[in-house]
């Protein structure tokens, strides 16, 4: 077997080959159907002729549907590995941007983007995590860092992609091209990963992933109170996000700053957020993943009492700060619970975890909506920050399994365990 043969991955079964597929991927995934509703919906809203919150309800639907089939999704990434999981992610999420490229008005978007969230599902970062941990075990932390690291431009490529082709070729065309990439360049890069964890079936150790270990379970009371509070802490924080998301320019608004100095502030946040994940990069060999999670959660509630205190003048301060926080977020949600609780059932973790944080993210915007339009924004902004430090708490309430008794970082990816049946 040729040392590039796909269906083992080859070179490219290693960590950084398999971080830079799938890197790639997931930028493109996220740009072309994620972030398509913000430069789209404003160019296609008169087309479809309904109110422009019903339009941006059929993205939050995707995003319901999303966490709904999440668990599912875990449970066969488990049982088939995430290869054929993310093959298919990109051939439904093509399959939904066909539809809203050639179905007529709000039923054909709605019913385009249900298919879309289905696709968000198989394929975004719960399912390419939890492909990662089926891959390296614990040692998967680097990979899932470098993932987001190429990730974190889906936006930045992502918007500007959709405005260059939007006059060029309609909203429409738009969906049709972004059909040809997830088909075209998303498809035969997921097709490129290796079908099982490395060092199976007569791979070379060399050209191996690292193989996942045996680990006796956690104690099931230990276990059920971290899950718990590991969910609880990424539920709310995906809530908080959200709904900055989508009203923070108003939010600065209401502090005093007008409409050009608030989107320049807010666009701080996709820097910060990459940023956040150098840092998370930088100290990962030296800091356990619950230690670095704890750091970067105290950055929001910080960065808001810095707004509440000083004003316009700390805006931006607060925004670095925020995204830096949510940068370094992402990574550890696929880090923290790698690390707390093994790779053993890591893919069905990860999917029983999303569909709260899913279904936050799905209703956060449209919940807090009234609250922005009839309460002062120091008063979202205090709201905020106290849901912070809430779910600060639940994160420094986690306690290392009591067999580790400590949060040293875990084994380093150089040093694996024997590998045990999978």
């Amino acid at each position: 077997m040729s040392a590039t043969d796909p269906a083992r991955g080859g070179r490219l079964a290693g960590p950084a080959g398999v971080a830079a597929l799938l890197g790639v991927a997931q930028t493109l995934a996220w740009g072309t159907t994620f972030y398509l509703p913000a430069v789209l919906i404003p160019s296609m809203s008169e087309e479809l002729g309904g109110d422009r919150t019903l339009i941006y309800g059929a993205f939050s639907l995707a995003l319901l549907i999303a966490g709904l089939a999440a668990p599912r999704t875990g449970r066969a990434i488990e049982r088939r590995s995430g290869r054929p999981v993310l093959v298919l992610s990109s051939c439904v999420l093509a399959a939904g941007l066909v539809l809203l490229g050639v179905l007529p008005g709000l039923p054909g978007w709605f019913l385009g983007w249900i298919v879309i969230g289905y696709g968000m599902a198989l394929g975004l970062y719960e399912a390419a995590f939890a492909t990662l941990g089926m891959l390296f075990g614990r040692a998967a932390r680097r990979p899932i860092t470098f993932v987001t690291l190429y990730a974190g431009f889906a936006s930045t490529i992502g918007w500007p992609m959709t405005a260059l082709l939007l006059p060029l070729a309609g909203w429409r065309g738009t969906c049709l091209v972004y059909a040809g990439v997830n088909l075209l360049v998303v498809l035969p890069l997921y097709l490129l990963l290796p079908r099982e964890p490395a060092g199976a079936a007569g791979v070379p150790a060399t050209q191996a992933a690292a193989p996942l270990p045996k680990e006796a379970p956690p104690p099931a009371a230990w276990a059920r109170r971290t899950l718990l509070l590991l969910t609880a802490f990424f539920t709310i924080r995906a809530f908080i996000s959200a709904t900055f998301a989508v009203h923070v320019v108003a939010l600065f608004g209401g502090l005093g700053l007008g409409v050009a100095a608030a989107v320049s502030v807010a666009a701080l946040q996709g820097p910060s957020q990459v940023a956040g994940r150098v840092l998370e990069f930088g100290i990962g060999t030296r800091a356990h993943p619950l230690t670095v999670a704890r750091w970067g959660a105290a950055l929001l509630p910080l960065g808001i009492g810095a707004l509440l205190a000083f004003g316009t003048p700390a805006a931006a301060a607060f925004m670095i700060g925020y995204g830096a926080s949510n940068g370094i977020m992402t990574i550890s949600r696929g880090a923290v619970p790698l690390v707390l609780f093994g790779p053993r059932g890591y893919p069905t973790l990860m999917g029983r975890m999303a569909l709260p944080i899913l279904l936050s993210q799905a209703m956060a915007p449209m919940a807090t909506a009234p609250l922005v339009g009839l309460l002062p924004a120091p008063t979202i902004f205090a709201a905020g920050g106290a849901m912070a430090v809430a779910a600060m708490a639940c994160l420094l309430a986690i306690r290392p399994p009591p067999a580790t008794g400590g949060l040293s970082p875990p084994p380093a990816a150089s040093a694996p365990s024997p590998p045990g049946p999978h």
